[in-house]
């Protein structure tokens, strides 16, 4: 694919691009939106560095690509900014969200399409982990692909966020469930992708039990195969942007007791088919 208005370096064959030759505090123009919009279609999961923007700017780059999603279970520490979501650690730390390899809050009936995380402060260590899921998929056999074609899976909060209960008193904090296709279509590409995370998803109810447990392990176990992954190392002031459609991540807490600090913005997708 050719860019006028961008510079775009693939990081590995499996996913990820970093994008140079642009300012996201600035307004872009057609062209150059549509050429990041591009390159997060065709890589999964982009990379900026050396970018500057205030809570406004982050949060206008993120309208661009749609409406902003609120998480539904999380704290919201800039009570003015309820679309802001704060990712920090420090020497208080015991864990950090998103140890297991998921889809960002795929337990929604409409999961957001993707995620705009902006790093302020990167400790030494603290890489994020992301993985192509249409390469997953299509790295499947066939008979493999005709069994899951027709089942869905059960995505549970409870699953993801067992220790949010009662850390807020947001009186709108929900914890859904939702039941989604094992293998949906992206929306904008056509192409088809797995769409099961160790993350959210508990079960998959056309199976028995153990079936779907067994099923499942092999499915998650699939999904962490280097081939399909790259490695973002972070610095100051860096951002990456994943489509949640056709990406999982991991997130590697490694750092403590160095403190690390950002902001994300999550855009709006829809209900998965």
């Amino acid at each position: 694919m050719s860019y006028q208005t961008i510079q775009v370096r693939r990081l590995t064959p499996g996913c990820g691009a970093l994008i140079s030759g642009v300012d996201l505090s600035q307004d872009l123009g057609n062209q150059q939106f549509e050429e990041i919009h591009d390159a997060l279609m065709q890589h999964c999961v982009i990379f900026f560095r050396d970018q500057h923007l205030t809570i406004e700017q982050h949060k206008d780059f993120g309208r661009r690509f749609g409406a902003l999603h609120v998480h539904p279970n999380a704290p919201q520490l800039v009570p003015e900014h309820p679309e802001i979501l704060v990712i920090k650690a420090d020497e208080n730390s015991t864990r950090v969200a998103g140890e297991s390899w998921h889809s960002d809050v795929s337990c929604d009936p409409e999961p957001p399409m993707g995620s705009i995380l902006y790093i302020h402060q990167a400790p030494d260590g603290g890489d994020t982990m992301f993985a192509n899921m249409y390469a997953a998929y299509e790295a499947l056999s066939e008979p493999m692909k005709a069994m899951l074609g027709g089942l869905t899976a059960v995505h549970d909060s409870n699953k993801a966020h067992p220790y949010r209960k009662g850390a807020t008193d947001r009186g709108d904090m929900a914890f859904p469930a939702s039941e989604h296709p094992v293998v949906r279509t992206h929306p904008v590409t056509g192409r088809k992708v797995l769409y099961v995370d160790r993350g959210f998803t508990t079960h998959i109810p056309q199976l028995k039990k153990h079936e779907s447990a067994a099923v499942l392990e092999m499915l998650f176990r699939h999904i962490e195969t280097p081939h399909f992954q790259c490695r973002f190392q972070w610095e100051n002031n860096s951002i990456a942007f994943w489509d949640n459609r056709s990406a999982q991540h991991q997130a590697i807490f490694d750092y403590f007791p160095q403190k690390r600090y950002g902001h994300r913005v999550t855009v709006a997708g829809d209900r998965p088919y």
